[in-house]
């Protein structure tokens, strides 16, 4: 039998990974430490002042286990793929119901494609999102086919050179054709570079590249080129005004605000690019509340940016963050340069904060009549059951 008295007695005075279990075995949270020895036996001594989450956790651990790692930063690692894996129930899990649309560029391919998905995998293509719904992403392709003409089909190219006959995009100027063989992969790659800056929200640069094309045309008398290059024109400078610009200095940053009642929390994230909002996305953490908000937005940022396509180099949060420092590190490491996790005190950046947590609020209080409403929905289907029963058993009775 597993004496936890006795264990906590062995433990190391090492950096780790601690495992907890309950009486079936069953992994219930996995938590990391700098020193193992005194991380664990907090959750064991009765003077420590825990929150209730842990109170309750502490009643159903039957025994332990710990993985020594050489370094603070490696138990940090090992951490988040357990969680990942094993996804224990007190641990932070991010549940947002929503499987968020994408909208990927194959780049990996000779002749890129573009088309919606749900599915981030590492296979070379470029992703951007995530999208709030399916008819955003739509919305956006169809933009982006008459502005700048780049295929959709699922042809295998350049295998599939010559063999049919184009489609209809084709005729229409929505996709260069590539198929026919008539277009250079490399006139066919600079449209393609063209998307990607268009969806990276870089839209100086091509509002730049789009006058310079339009005056070369017009001097070589090519007026039909130049009208068009002209509506191209009109319509990129249209969509750069409509979005809404939040950082002055065109930077790329993702801002976290945070949301606590007593029990859950709400954490919406904005992404800005190149100084612009280009999507956001929340997530309702239940049982989490005000309490644990430091924890909270530690999970969360080694959960979301674990497995995130793009890892931005600041990440401005609202929260203080436990081993911050560690996790820049971690996060520099995933993105190959440096990441800075800040909780501003002043200025405008504090400014960005409380905007995206007024929206974090908004959708609390959204879930919040979500689950009142549906527990009375749940209530009232009881009553109408119980009645239903007892009326059968007053009509057995012959009453």
């Amino acid at each position: 039998m597993f004496d936890i008295q006795k264990e906590l007695a062995k433990l190391p005075d090492k950096p780790g990974v601690y495992i907890m279990k309950d009486k079936n075995g069953s992994i219930i949270y996995v938590g990391k430490a700098k020193v193992l020895k005194n991380r664990v036996r907090q959750y064991f001594q009765e003077s420590a002042a825990h929150s209730p989450k842990v109170e309750a956790m502490v009643d159903k651990i039957a025994e332990f286990e710990y993985i020594v790692t050489d370094t603070e930063f490696e138990a940090l690692i090992l951490e988040c793929n357990l969680i990942k894996d094993k996804k224990p129930r007190y641990n932070i899990l991010l549940k947002d119901d929503k499987t968020y649309p994408y909208i990927k560029i194959t780049v990996n391919e000779e002749f890129p494609r573009i088309y919606m998905t749900r599915r981030v995998e590492e296979d070379g293509a470029r992703y951007f999102g995530p999208y709030p719904n399916v008819q955003s992403i739509r919305d956006t392709i169809n933009l982006i086919k008459k502005i700048f003409p780049i295929r959709t089909c699922k042809r295998v190219l350049p295998r599939d050179i010559g063999k049919s006959r184009p489609c209809l995009n084709f005729h229409i100027k929505q996709c260069l054709g590539p198929c026919t063989g008539q277009v250079s992969m490399e006139e066919y790659q600079a449209v393609v570079r063209d998307v990607c800056s268009f969806l990276d929200g870089k839209m100086d640069a091509i509002i730049g590249k789009l006058e310079l094309q339009m005056r070369d045309a017009a001097e070589r008398l090519d007026f039909e080129q130049a009208a068009a290059l002209r509506d191209k024109l009109a319509s990129v400078r249209n969509i750069a005004q409509e979005q809404k610009v939040f950082s002055v200095s065109g930077a790329d940053q993702d801002i976290v605000g945070f949301a606590a009642s007593n029990t859950d929390t709400c954490i919406q994230v904005f992404f800005i690019r190149d100084g612009k909002l280009l999507g956001r996305r929340h997530f309702i953490v239940q049982g989490s509340g005000e309490a644990e908000l430091a924890e909270t937005a530690s999970s969360f940022l080694k959960q979301f940016y674990g497995t995130a396509d793009m890892i931005p180099p600041e990440i401005i949060t609202g929260a203080d963050v436990e081993d911050r420092e560690l996790i820049e590190d971690w996060l520099g490491s995933r993105r190959g340069r440096r990441v800075h996790v800040r909780v501003p005190k002043r200025g405008e950046k504090v400014r960005m904060v409380e905007m995206v947590a007024k929206n974090a609020r908004i959708e609390l209080e959204r879930f919040n009549e979500e689950m009142k409403s549906r527990w009375g929905a749940e209530r009232a289907e009881r009553a109408c059951r119980n009645a239903g029963a007892r009326g059968a058993a007053w009509k057995d009775r012959g009453l």
